[in-house]
């Protein structure tokens, strides 16, 4: 994978955002594969195709391309408000790449968030545009990464180097499962699979994760039954093979 971007490409543009975007979609359309198949490229989407930029030509995946010049782990700008959680309510969310350059356009990380790994818990209200401003009261949203589990954020490059195809794909594979859970569940499933994550160990118990129920009540308020739930999607980690039940209320997380 050659991580320079095609700098010359810059010279017909002077907005630096553009010349942002059409240097790094060029470069995903050139370097880029399918990390949900076999397919070794992804092709661009239709033009003014909204929040889609590639599209595999044999799975038919969709993915929308966001590039940075600096790096925030905790939380990336993102589009309109009402109109995410309309995508994530219909699962229409398409997989995203998040892509980080340097001054002088190489990759330097890269990373899949796939699209069933979107709740309306990772996704945060922005305040809405001044009265000044051309969109005046529209409201966007960020992409909380951080409510995002380690799972569901997939190197495709880290620190200037390369991931193996078969480990991306792996790593895609391995949480497939989730996209079969409704998406009105679906965020209950996350947030508990967050919560483990976050625990820092392999091996914890029920009264571990119960620990976190006024927060998982916080992100579902009209859920009065947090510990049942817990305990529900405990078992449907399970049988997406991402736990193991030992006994005695002990759980083993899998990686």
């Amino acid at each position: 994978m050659n991580l320079q971007c095609r700098a010359e490409l810059a010279s017909a543009y002077k907005s630096g955002s553009q010349i942002a975007r059409v240097l790094t979609e060029e470069w995903c359309a050139r370097e880029l594969y399918c990390p949900a198949c076999t397919s070794d490229r992804l092709s661009p989407s239709k033009v003014n195709a909204p929040a889609i930029d590639f599209v595999c030509p044999e799975c038919r995946q969709l993915f929308q391309l966001k590039s940075l010049k600096n790096w925030n782990p905790k939380k990336i700008v993102d589009a309109g408000y009402e109109s995410m959680l309309r995508s994530i309510r219909a699962d229409e969310v398409p997989n995203l790449l998040i892509l980080q350059y340097s001054v002088d356009w190489l990759v330097l990380n890269l990373i899949l968030v796939p699209r069933f790994f979107f709740s309306e818990s990772a996704i945060e209200k922005r305040k809405p545009l001044t009265p000044q401003a051309r969109r005046a009261g529209w409201v966007g949203c960020h992409i909380l990464l951080g409510q995002i589990p380690i799972d569901g954020k997939i190197a495709v490059v880290s620190a200037g180097l390369p991931v193996s195809q078969g480990r991306v794909r792996d790593e895609f594979a391995r949480t497939r499962g989730l996209a079969k859970i409704p998406p009105s569940v679906r965020g209950w499933t996350l947030d508990v699979l967050n919560v483990l994550r976050r625990l820092g160990r392999a091996q914890f118990t029920l009264e571990d994760v119960y620990k976190f129920e006024n927060e998982l009540q916080a992100s579902h308020p009209d859920n009065h039954n947090v510990r049942p739930k817990i305990r529900q999607q405990l078992q449907v980690l399970r049988d997406l093979g991402l736990a193991r039940f030992i006994g005695r209320g002990e759980y083993v997380l899998l990686d």
